[in-house]
């Protein structure tokens, strides 16, 4: 099972079923987004091939007491119940924000004072509708899909006034919103109500972040030491190349030194070298006299 698949399976256990306004805020959720059609302007219908995902809605619609039908097409669970339903159901609550001909979210929208639960329901609606979350082992994006523009631009609203960031997306009549950033996703999960998703998303999320430290550090030190041994090697070469045309002992005592040092300890650090000579010295000091040392040796390749 995949990780979207099991905030999913989460988020249809919550158990607010005896709450009918945040069952029909949920159940709208799950109307404004891509899944869910309009069939010969009557009947509403949506797809799903997750088997929970297809009993939290048959529960919505249960607990409305709407009645619906449920059959299989192909590898997709397939629910269908009337549109004037669900507009009943709205008018219950005298609530009149979803226009039934487009299933579109109306300027009666923006004046409802949502309280904390039905914002949390209809955005969790909106995810189990058509919303999917990656592995966050593999990458961090979240995405939620809607087929009318303004459902997205509410549902955007309505997500940042808690304060969590997300972007747009429009693509041949697919408008999304979506999250890249860990932490934003990681506070849409618990907005919603994915508790055990979110514990699960911060701990892969950190294994991640961890590996990530480990394999820069990795990265640096091999970077290092391939440097160091690159300048072992050119010294090295220097060194014998000043024997080899009778230079060697032209040179002063520091850099004949230094030189038999190098030659004797090929794979020592600069540090380890400068504490070995007579008179020790630091780092730079060593660095000075292994370049003086090439220079001698690439002023013989010049003449």
């Amino acid at each position: 099972m995949s990780f979207s698949s099991d905030i999913k399976k989460e988020l249809g256990k919550i158990n607010n079923l005896s709450n009918k306004v945040q069952v029909l805020y949920e159940l709208i959720g799950y109307l404004i987004t891509y899944n869910t059609k309009i069939i010969n302007k009557k009947t509403l219908r949506f797809a799903t091939e997750s088997d929970y995902n297809i009993n939290r809605f048959s529960k919505l619609l249960e607990n409305l007491k709407i009645e619906h039908n449920i059959e299989m097409e192909g590898n997709l669970f397939v629910i269908s119940f009337k549109l004037k339903d669900i507009s009943q159901k709205l008018k219950d609550i005298s609530q009149d924000f979803l226009e039934e001909s487009t299933l579109t979210l109306n300027n009666d929208f923006d004046k409802l004072e949502l309280s904390e639960e039905e914002i949390k329901s209809l955005v969790r609606g909106c995810f189990l509708g058509s919303g999917s979350v990656n592995n966050p082992d593999i990458n961090y994006h979240l995405e939620i899909t809607f087929s009318q523009i303004i459902n997205m631009k509410k549902i955007q609203n309505l997500i940042e006034q808690k304060g969590i960031k997300v972007k747009i997306l429009e693509k041949e009549n697919r408008y999304s919103i979506y999250i890249k950033e860990a932490e934003e996703i990681s506070r849409l999960l618990a907005l919603m109500g994915a508790n055990k998703g979110v514990l699960k998303f911060e701990e892969i999320r950190i294994q991640r972040e961890m590996r990530g430290k480990v394999n820069r550090i990795v990265n640096c030190e091999t970077a290092n030491l391939n440097k160091t041994i690159n300048a072992a090697v050119q010294q090295i070469e220097a060194i014998k190349k000043l024997k080899e045309q009778g230079k060697f002992g032209k040179l002063n005592d520091n850099l004949k030194e230094i030189a038999n040092l190098r030659l004797k300890n090929p794979d020592i650090s600069y540090e380890e070298l400068g504490n070995m000579l007579k008179n020790p010295v630091g780092k730079s000091g060593v660095n000075y006299r292994l370049k003086k040392i090439i220079e001698i040796a690439q002023e013989g390749e010049e003449k």
